[in-house]
C-alpha cells in the first residue's frame, strides 16, 4: 500500500472513530468536533480514559498499536461505567464497534475520577505484562534486537552459539513494513511454527537517520536479498511473495562499500586494487585438502581450534578441512602423520554456475571473482544485454517491486527494455554493499547472490551477552565465559564485562536492601 493509500486508510479510521464516540465525547465534556480532528482526538481521548497524552504516540507505532487499541477500547466503556466482563469481550471481539452501541443505545455517565488500578490481581498481572510487551516491542523494533550467531561463516570474530546484541540506531532504525505481525518475533511464531505476520498490508520503505554510516569491515545484521526465490540458485525464477522485512536475517562483513571496485583474488578481497586489510580480530579461513601416511585422530584438529568437519574428496584421494587459519595450516604441516597440505580452490577462470550473476560472460568462481562495481546512489551505470545481469534484479526488485514499483526488464534483439520503453543507462537509487565472510570457502555470501541494498540493513552488533557452545562435553564447559559481556567491535582479544555486571548488580541489591530497611527504621 503506498503513502496515498495509507492516508486515506488513517482519514477512514477517523471518521469511523468520530461517528462512532462523539455523543461521548459530550458526554464527557467535550465538543463533538473534537472527535473529528485527527492526532488532536487521540490527545483528548487520552483526557477522557484519564490516561497521560503520550499514549498517543503509542496509537502511532507499527505493532505496537495492536495492543494499545484494544486497550485503549476496554479503557473508553469502562469510563462510561461498562466494567463488566461482558462488556469486555464484546468490545473486544468486535474490534471497538461495540462502542458504537454504546454511543447510540445506552443513557451512560462519565466516570470522571475513575479508579485506573485493576479490580483483580489477575487484572493487575495482565495490565503488567501488556505493557511490557510494549516496552519490550518498542526496544526490539527501534533500538536493540537479540540476534544468535547460526554458522560459522565469520569464525573466529563470531562463534556459531554467540548471541549477540544488534543496534538498530547506529545505522537508523527502519520502521516495520508488515505492521500486523506478532510483536518481538521475525517470520515465525515459535512452538506453534506458523507464519507470524500478515502479508497485506504493508507500509512503504521508511528508516530514521542513523548516527553512523556503514564503514568497512564492519559486521553488520541485514534480510538477506534472495530470500523471495523459491530456488536461490536461480535468480530469475519462480517468486513468493515474502515482505522486505520478514526476510531470514544474516550476519557477514562489509567488505565492500558503495562506489568500490571489487575483486576476489585467490580468496582474498581487493578493493580498488589494493587487498583489504581486516582487523586484528578476524581472522580468515580457507579450506585444505591433506594426505596422511597413516590414521589420524579427528580430534586433534580441536587442538588445532578448527571446528568444521572433516570432508573427503574421492578425485584428489585426500581430506579436507573447510575451515583452517594461518596459525592451524602451520600446526597441520609440522604434524608428522600428515604428508602433504594444498589449499582446496577452485582455479582462475573456471565458471561456477551458483557464482554471481551466474552468466557464462563472467567465469567466475568464490576464490576467483571480478572485478565488480558496488553500486552507489546517484551514480549511472551503461546497461547493454553484457551488463544486465549485474543490475537486473536492483532494477527489477530492490529499487522495482520491493519499493513499490513496476519494473519489467525485456530484450529485444540487442536492445535492453525497461517496461517496453529502450534502457542504456541506469542511475541507482540507493547505496549498495558487498557482504562476505571471513570463512571464505564456507559461507553462503555476496558472491553467490550479489549486491546488499541498504534497505535489508538491519543494524548492528555491538554486544556479546552469552556464548553457548553445543559440541563441549559437561554442562560446565557449553559456556564460553571467556566471550560472555563482550563488545564485538574493537581490537585485541576480546575482554569480558561480566564481573563488573555482576559487582554493580550485588551494589544494586545491597543499596536497595539498606535503603528499604532504612526507610522501614524511620516509620
Amino acid at each position: 500500500m503506498s503513502w496515498t493509500g495509507w492516508l486515506l486508510f488513517i482519514l477512514i479510521v477517523q471518521v469511523i472513530h468520530f461517528l462512532g464516540t462523539w455523543k461521548l465525547y459530550i458526554k464527557a465534556g467535550r465538543q463533538a468536533w473534537e472527535a473529528a480532528v485527527p492526532i488532536y482526538n487521540s490527545i483528548i481521548l487520552m483526557k477522557i480514559i484519564n490516561r497521560p497524552s503520550w499514549w498517543t504516540i503509542l496509537l502511532f507505532i507499527p505493532i505496537v498499536n495492536l495492543i494499545m487499541f484494544p486497550v485503549v477500547w476496554v479503557e473508553t466503556i469502562r469510563s462510561f461505567g461498562r466494567n463488566s466482563t461482558a462488556d469486555t469481550v464484546l468490545v473486544l471481539l468486535t474490534c471497538g464497534l461495540y462502542i458504537y452501541y454504546i454511543n447510540y443505545t445506552q443513557d451512560v455517565t462519565y466516570i470522571e475520577d475513575r479508579s485506573l488500578k485493576p479490580r483483580t490481581s489477575a487484572g493487575e498481572w495482565v495490565s503488567s505484562i501488556l505493557f511490557a510487551v510494549v516496552a519490550a516491542t518498542i526496544v526490539h523494533t527501534y533500538f536493540m534486537q537479540p540476534f544468535t550467531i547460526p554458522t560459522s561463516s565469520l569464525e573466529k570474530t563470531l562463534l556459531v552459539g554467540d548471541f549477540l546484541f544488534v543496534s538498530k540506531y547506529h545505522y537508523g532504525a527502519r520502521t516495520p513494513m508488515t505492521p500486523v505481525a506478532f510483536p518481538m518475533v521475525h517470520d515465525t511464531i515459535p512452538i506453534l511454527k506458523t507464519r507470524s505476520y500478515l502479508k497485506n498490508p504493508q507500509i512503504p520503505y521508511f528508516r530514521f537517520p542513523g548516527f553512523q554510516e556503514i564503514e568497512r569491515n564492519d559486521i553488520v545484521v541485514f534480510n538477506w536479498p534472495v530470500d523471495t526465490l523459491v530456488n536461490i540458485y536461480n535468480p530469475y525464477g519462480e517468486v513468493y511473495d515474502k515482505p522486505l522485512d520478514k526476510k531470514s536475517n544474516y550476519v557477514k562483513r562489509c567488505v565492500g562499500l558503495p562506489g568500490d571496485s571489487l575483486e576476489v583474488r585467490d580468496g582474498y578481497v581487493y578493493i580498488n586494487g589494493k587487498q583489504n586489510e581486516l582487523p586484528d580480530r578476524s581472522k580468515l579461513q580457507f579450506s585444505y585438502a591433506f594426505k596422511t601416511k597413516g590414521k589420524i585422530n579427528p580430534n586433534i584438529f580441536k587442538q588445532y581450534d578448527i571446528t568444521d568437519g572433516i570432508g573427503y574428496d574421492d578425485q584428489m584421494k585426500a581430506y579436507v578441512l573447510p575451515a583452517v587459519s594461518d596459525e592451524a595450516l602451520a600446526m597441520l604441516k609440522r604434524n608428522p602423520n600428515i604428508t602433504e597440505v594444498v589449499p582446496y580452490k577452485a582455479e582462475k577462470g573456471a565458471f561456477d554456475a551458483n557464482t554471481f550473476p551466474r552468466d557464462d560472460r563472467y567465469p567466475w568462481n568464490s576464490d576467483h571473482f571480478g572485478p565488480i562495481y558496488i553500486p552507489k546512489e546517484g551514480a549511472t551505470v551503461d546497461i547493454t544485454p553484457k551488463s544486465l545481469p549485474l543490475y537486473r534484479r536492483i532494477i527489477e526488485v530492490y529499487e522495482g517491486s520491493e519499493m513499490g514499483i513496476e519494473n519489467k526488464i525485456s530484450l529485444s534483439g540487442n536492445q535492453v527494455l525497461l517496461n517496453g520503453e529502450p534502457l542504456t543507462q541506469y542511475t541507482f537509487k540507493q547505496n549498495y554493499y558487498w557482504m562476505m565472510g571471513d570463512n571464505r570457502n564456507n559461507s553462503q555470501d555476496a558472491r553467490m547472490w550479489g549486491y546488499v541494498p541498504f534497505s535489508h540493513v538491519v543494524g548492528k552488533p555491538v554486544f556479546i551477552w552469552m556464548s553457548w557452545d553445543s559440541s563441549a562435553q559437561g554442562l560446565g564447559n557449553k559456556i564460553r565465559w571467556e566471550r560472555v559481556f563482550t563488545t564485538v567491535g574493537g581490537s585485541g582479544e576480546h575482554v569480558s564485562y561480566f564481573k563488573y555486571f555482576l559487582i554493580l548488580l550485588v551494589g544494586w541489591f545491597a543499596f536497595d536492601f539498606f535503603r528499604k530497611r532504612r526507610k522501614k527504621n524511620k516509620k
